[in-house]
Formats: C-alpha cells, sequence, structure tokens
C-alpha cells in the first residue's frame, strides 16, 4: 500500500469514527409542558427535594436534554384543578395533583391518593408496585387517554386544625371544614359541611370565619400557610390520610410517542421522587410540630376514641355504598383491601410491635 491510500484509509476510520457522535446528536428532542394543582413556591408540591421541579431536573439529566419539561404552578398556565382535562385532551403532556381531585371523573380514583384507615406509606408502594395497584389505576385511567404514576407522598397528614375543641360526633354536625378525598365524604355523612379549596385559600377562609376546620397536610406544610394563626386545636390522629399520594399523570398518546428508555428514565425518576419526597417530610415534619407546641401555643392531640369509631363505622358505608354501585369500584377496593389484610398481618408483627415495645427501650445519655 502507498502512502497516499495509507492517508486515504486514514481519514477514512476517523471519519468513520466522528459519525457516532453525530448519530446521537441528532436523536429526537422532547419539550414538554407539566401543570400543577399548587400554587407557585409550594414546597414538595412545587419545589424542593423529591418536588416535581426535582423529577424535571433528575428526567433531564439522566435524559442527557432529550426530554425537558417546563413546569407551571397552579394558575400560571391553566387554573388548579383543571390539570386532569388539559392533559386528557393533549393541551400538556403533563400534570402533578392527588388522584382524588378527580373523584366526578372516577370515583375510584380516590384509593390511589389515600383511603381512611387505609394503606400506610409503605403499605400503598408496596400495593402500587408490586400489589397490583399500579396496573388497576393505568386500567382506571385508561378511557381518559392518560398514564397515572407515583411521584410523591407525604406520609400520614393531621386530622386538622379546628377553631373550638372536638369531644363527641355532636361537635362535627354544622362544622365548615376544608377537606378533600373520600375523608370529606365521611364527614358529611356526620353532618360536616365539607368545602373544598386550594391551598391558598385555606388560611384566609379560616382566619375569617367562612370555614370553622380545615385540613391540609402536616406540621410543616401547615405552618407555612399560617394556619396556627387562625386555629388553635390541631388534632394529629391521621384516621383520613394515613399516606398521601401526589399523581403524575401523561397524555397516553405523548406518552407513547417516547422511547422506551425515555419511558424507564420517567418511571424512574417518579419512584425516586416518591421515596425522598417522603423522607423530606418526615424530616421537617417533626421540627415544626415541636415549634408549634412550644413556641406557638397549639394544642396537638389525638381526637377521642369514641369519635374515632364513629368515624370508622361512616368509612365503612361510605365504601361500601361506592363498591355496590360501581364494577370498578369494586375491582380497585378488593384489591387494596385484600392486600392491606395481608400487610396488616406483617406489620402488626413487625413495626407495630417496634413502635409500641422497643423504641423507647434505649437509655442514651
Amino acid at each position: 500500500m502507498n502512502r497516499r491510500s495509507i492517508l486515504k484509509a486514514g481519514m477514512l476510520g476517523a471519519a468513520g469514527t466522528l459519525a457516532a457522535p453525530a448519530i446521537a446528536r441528532a436523536e429526537k428532542t422532547y419539550n414538554w409542558k407539566m401543570t400543577n394543582a399548587y400554587g407557585p413556591g409550594s414546597p414538595f408540591y412545587v419545589t424542593g427535594p423529591g418536588s416535581p421541579a426535582d423529577f424535571a431536573r433528575m428526567v433531564r439529566e439522566m435524559s442527557g436534554g432529550r426530554l425537558n419539561i417546563q413546569q407551571f404552578a397552579a394558575g400560571e398556565l391553566i387554573p388548579a384543578l383543571e390539570g386532569f382535562d388539559a392533559v386528557s385532551k393533549g393541551t400538556v403532556e403533563m400534570n402533578i395533583g392527588n388522584a382524588y381531585f378527580w373523584a366526578g371523573k372516577t370515583f375510584a380514583a380516590q384509593y390511589f391518593t389515600t383511603v381512611p384507615f387505609g394503606l400506610n406509606f409503605q403499605g400503598m408502594t408496596s400495593w402500587l408496585y408490586h400489589g397490583g395497584g399500579q396496573k388497576l389505576w393505568e386500567e382506571l385511567y385508561a378511557p381518559f387517554d392518560l398514564v397515572p404514576m407515583s411521584v410523591g407522598n407525604t406520609g400520614i397528614q393531621m386530622t386538622g386544625w379546628f377553631r373550638k375543641p372536638i369531644n363527641t360526633v355532636d361537635d362535627l354536625k354544622g362544622l365548615k371544614m376544608r377537606i378533600a378525598g373520600l375523608a370529606g365524604k365521611v364527614y358529611a355523612t356526620l353532618g360536616v359541611d365539607v368545602k373544598l379549596l386550594p391551598g391558598g385559600e385555606i388560611f384566609p377562609a379560616l382566619e375569617r370565619g367562612v370555614i370553622d376546620a380545615a385540613e391540609f397536610v402536616g406540621p410543616y406544610q401547615d405552618r407555612r400557610l399560617g394556619l396556627q394563626k387562625a386555629a388553635k386545636y390541631y388534632y394529629t390522629t391521621g384516621w383520613h390520610e394515613p399516606e398521601n399520594v401526589t399523581e403524575l399523570i401523561v397524555n397516553r398518546k405523548a406518552w407513547e410517542s417516547l422511547p422506551a428508555d425515555l419511558q424507564a428514565i420517567v418511571r424512574a425518576a417518579a419512584s425516586a421522587c416518591t421515596i425522598i419526597s417522603q423522607s423530606w417530610c418526615e424530616a421537617t415534619n417533626a421540627e415544626a410540630l415541636n415549634d408549634l407546641v412550644t413556641n406557638q401555643g397549639v394544642i396537638a392531640q389525638p381526637l377521642p376514641d369514641a369519635l374515632v369509631d364513629k368515624l370508622a363505622e361512616a368509612t365503612s358505608q361510605v365504601l361500601s355504598d361506592a363498591v355496590a354501585k360501581d364494577p370498578m369500584v369494586k375491582k380497585v377496593h378488593d384489591s387494596y383491601f385484600n392486600f392491606k389484610a395481608t400487610h396488616d398481618k406483617w406489620s402488626g408483627i413487625s413495626e407495630a410491635v417496634y413502635q409500641n415495645q422497643l423504641r423507647n427501650r434505649l437509655k442514651l445519655t
């Protein structure tokens, strides 16, 4: 081979080496919009560790910029509770919210946020990932052209803030309370006038006496809204929301347009945020509750046992009525509570024993 042939071969080899990055750069880039049911700057729901903003960052970084998600908080692109329809119609590709906001679309959606007296965080994530819950969620939303998944979880929530003490079921009658989801339906059967207000409207309504009580999330989030300035009785029994899933919904056509690796990245980032956000809540609620009680005069206590018994009875009736009316509700309900029965047996001899018998035994100096 002469010198000219050798140089020509070398140039062809170099060109071949350079061709691969050029092909990689030509891969399609997706630029999506993601709306949110919560207002600008809301910790956990919009910004912070494990938040939707964190989710969008993870997706962008893991995809090497091939999938870029721009988040719009409530009111920035659409009103707070119009995300379901916007994603279903393909107006935007994604929305952040809670499935129980869409009870008017399908009652069974509420099971994918939380159920009174239901699964805790460990149980709920286990049901979704390993007990058939995710498959049922997708089946439920298929008629709306939506693909749902968990992208966050608050863990157990507080019963809420009351302007007056609650001692018996009679104290609930005529009470105007901000409360969402299945718990609202339960309260309504006991005479509560249930209101559904976005987070930003809760404090002024409670302060002015438009409502008498309000439930939002937990100590950190509630303190941020200033609810302790409008009511001092803070009930700690999390009967109504033993956990609370933050929902990500994706337009089905948009989802199916993604290559498999980008779909995997979205699911991985959503699962990561589910864990990170819940642990963030655990870390921040401890300090916030101590501050509310120690420094701000809040009276934090559990509901009386007799009242909790009444709430449990009412919950059973609400769920039984819904199951009797809708085969899909029954299908989801049976899956959920069959899984819970098995999970309760395990947690009853593991976590429950630790909480009741062991956790305070170690004395550190």
